[in-house]
């Protein structure tokens, strides 16, 4: 699923605070997941992800508010562990007994009553889809982490919830294991359509699984939408930090025309696409994989509105990539391929052009600059 129906949610928080010691540690006015949708919730550490995701799941009362499942309010007692049992969790570190994989996985079937015959029925194509059928017999003590956590969402599939929970589950496994199982994830969630709430740091985690992500900051929901408006449409500066904007440049807007705007930036005129007004300030967020380093002077015409002379002051590796920072009187960060490193012989001190298309910038409008001293409008 990519978007959301137009069905009821499946679960909802209304109203939800948390308060530790006095302060709010989580204040979330409304969240919500539907049917079959895949529902990314991203933050830095400290942001209350984890805190949402257990009220969520029926784990861990708020203070104020109410969770709501399938349009019904969540009460106690006896109705909230059937209610759990509706759904399955999947944490950060695996949960698992020291018993067999087999075992493991099914024993959220045996906590519902399932007898042992039908939950090794209902249980082995999870360890199949997920990888692990021949450990079944294995002891839970010899898994790597990859195959522990494996045998944790074989465990939570198992029980077919309505909604499942994961809090971080990639977060402790090494690159290749982390990736194979992010696949693996992937898949399943596309084929199953199952509900789901996840919590990860990671924006490439976001973006790959989520049909919506909510970024939290603070005890707080900043942005929810779908990822491609998150990433590409942050509704603040802070958001747009956190999603990978590293280019935020300050400027003011000094004339509009053909349905483009002027911005000086520094002692540069840079043209954009938005709606501002003639002497507006705005911030200009351009992510660094939207800017394009060329040879100095340029060669040949470009596509690009805003090319500007600058020298490269800094090359630094990131995975198969490098950030390359120029500086054209304020500095743009660019990432790019080490074959294209080669190609234009980029060191430090090189004179390249930074190039970027109008549409490539989000502007954020910061309000209008009035001329008398420290004023803002």
């Amino acid at each position: 699923m990519r978007g959301v129906g137009t069905s009821a949610p499946v679960l909802e928080g209304r109203g939800l605070r948390v308060v530790a010691d006095g302060r709010p540690r989580l204040e979330v006015e409304a969240v919500a997941v539907h049917e079959g949708e895949v529902l990314a919730i991203i933050g830095p550490n400290g942001a209350g992800k984890s805190t949402l995701l257990r009220i969520l799941g029926l784990l861990e009362p708020p203070t104020a508010g109410e969770v709501r499942f399938r349009g019904e309010p969540v009460g106690a007692g006896a109705s909230l562990l059937a209610l759990r049992r509706r759904m399955a969790s999947v944490f950060q570190e695996p949960l698992l007994c020291d018993t067999t994989v087999l075992r493991n996985a099914r024993l959220g079937l045996a906590l519902r009553g399932v007898p042992d015959a039908e939950a090794d029925r209902r249980v082995r194509p999870w360890l199949e889809r997920l990888g692990i059928a021949p450990l079944a017999g294995r002891s839970a003590r010899t898994l790597s982490g990859g195959e522990a956590q494996r045998t944790s969402l074989a465990r939570a599939f198992a029980v077919e919830p309505e909604v499942l929970l994961l809090d971080e589950p990639f977060s402790g496994l090494d690159p290749s294991a982390r990736e194979a199982l992010l696949g693996d994830l992937e898949r399943i969630l596309r084929e199953t359509g199952t509900t789901t709430v996840f919590v990860t740091h990671d924006r490439d985690e976001a973006i790959r699984l989520g049909d919506r992500v909510a970024v939290m900051m603070g005890g707080r929901i900043l942005q929810l939408a779908r990822p491609e408006e998150v990433f590409a449409a942050p509704v603040s500066e802070e958001v747009a930090r956190f999603v990978g904007v590293e280019n935020i440049l300050a400027g003011e807007v000094a004339d509009q025309g053909e349905g483009l705007l002027e911005v000086r930036v520094a002692d540069r005129s840079l043209l954009v696409v938005g709606e501002a007004a003639r002497g507006e300030r705005v911030l200009l967020c351009l992510r660094p994989e939207d800017i394009v380093l060329g040879p100095a002077p340029a060669a040949g015409p470009t596509s690009a509105r805003n090319a500007l002379l600058g020298k490269v002051v800094r090359l630094v590796p990131v995975g198969v990539l490098w950030r390359v920072v120029v500086d054209c009187g304020f500095p743009l960060t660019a990432l790019i391929t080490r074959p294209s490193i080669d190609a234009l012989g980029l060191e430090e001190g090189r004179e390249v052009v930074a190039g970027f298309k109008a549409t490539a910038v989000h502007l954020l409008r910061r309000g209008r600059l009035d001329r008398r001293p420290g004023g803002l409008v």
